[in-house]
């Protein structure tokens, strides 16, 4: 009888979690509470909130496309008018970290916000995560689009791959924006394997970042087996990290890139842009100068982009974000949009 007692109570205990967990859980009869149907449809319905299609109806004037080049399949979100402006976006987001920025960007250029290969609604292959290749991939999405030129930004990876497409196609390209991270140099051989002295903190403070997720991304198989299915553990310490207002990124935010990357395939392919720098280190030492525009925005990263941009862009402009962490453009968004506009509008020098 205790036995029958002890299994009715744990019974009672688990029904109440799931009836707080999963709404609607116990008006279902005995049987049917008993399958796992609930927490597919949960997690389905969860999905469907974070589409692009979902996505793109929060932004008027806005519209999902593909593209099929250079041997991959590329997503993006185009919408606005004027000259193209392409965006490129780093990890561990996708073209929706721009959503702030685009409206007021869309007001004077059409903006192209691109999942990048292996990001996103974008192809996820097995190979081609060197900078100069997804540049490539880039390149062959603007002509497709039927231009010419373009101006380029990027945040993060997605900075280092419009540095390669101005680097490789200089023709092609009228300006260029990077937001917190240069293009790979030799000074990325120097970085640490241990932090400095001391525990590793939650927040960035004013001491060099620790960036274990470098190291860690570079070993084969191991990161997915890990963090599919819980990719949200690893991006919330990253958010935690590296925002200095956390509310900047919100739940709706951090459900869309969970979506994006919670996959073993999402987390492979993300973890190739990070395999790859070795090489993307060899392909900058035989970049030449860029004679382009060149506008290099940092929070944290401000002193190190400047002190590598320098060294290869002739006309630099170089604006540090104050008051904000790594994902500056989500942060502040609007000093963003405006420092970026003035920019790129401004006559030649």
């Amino acid at each position: 009888m205790k036995s029958l007692i002890r299994i009715a109570t744990a019974s009672a205990i688990c029904a109440a979690l799931m009836a707080a967990a999963f709404p609607g859980y116990a008006q279902l009869p005995a049987t049917a509470a008993q399958r796992p149907a609930p927490v597919h449809q949960h997690v389905t319905a969860r999905a469907a909130g974070v589409s692009d299609a979902a996505l793109v109806k929060s932004l008027p004037g806005f519209s999902n496309g593909y593209a099929e080049v250079n041997g991959v399949r590329l997503h993006y979100v185009v919408g606005g008018k004027g000259e193209p402006l392409v965006l490129l976006p780093g990890w561990p987001e996708t073209w929706w970290t721009f959503h702030k920025i685009m409206p007021a960007l869309a007001e004077h250029y059409t903006v192209i916000a691109v999942d990048l290969r292996g990001m996103g609604a974008s192809s996820k292959p097995d190979n081609g995560y060197d900078k100069k290749t997804m540049a490539a991939d880039i390149h062959e999405l603007v002509k497709s689009l039927g231009y010419e030129k373009a101006s380029v930004a990027g945040h993060d990876i997605g900075s280092a791959v419009a540095f390669a497409y101005a680097a490789n196609y200089p023709q092609a390209t009228d300006r260029l924006v990077m937001l917190e991270l240069p293009h790979p140099d030799d000074s990325l051989l120097s970085f640490p394997l241990l932090p400095p002295q001391g525990n590793v903190g939650d927040k960035l403070g004013s001491a060099r970042p620790y960036l274990w997720w470098f190291a860690f991304n570079q070993i084969h198989g191991l990161p997915e087996k890990l963090l599919a299915g819980r990719v949200g553990l690893e991006q919330d310490w990253i958010f935690t990290y590296f925002l200095k207002n956390e509310s900047a990124i919100d739940a709706r935010d951090r459900a869309v890139y969970e979506h994006a990357y919670n996959s073993i395939e999402a987390i492979r392919a993300s973890d190739g842009w990070y395999q790859a720098l070795p090489q993307d280190v060899v392909d900058y030492r035989n970049y030449g100068k860029l004679d382009m525009p060149v506008l290099a925005m940092g929070g944290p990263a401000y002193g190190w982009m400047k002190k590598v941009i320098s060294q290869k862009a002739t006309n630099l402009n170089a604006v540090e974000v104050q008051d904000s962490g790594h994902f500056v453009q989500e942060e502040q968004p609007e000093l963003v949009a405006k420092t970026m506009l003035d920019f790129l509008q401004a006559t030649h020098d």
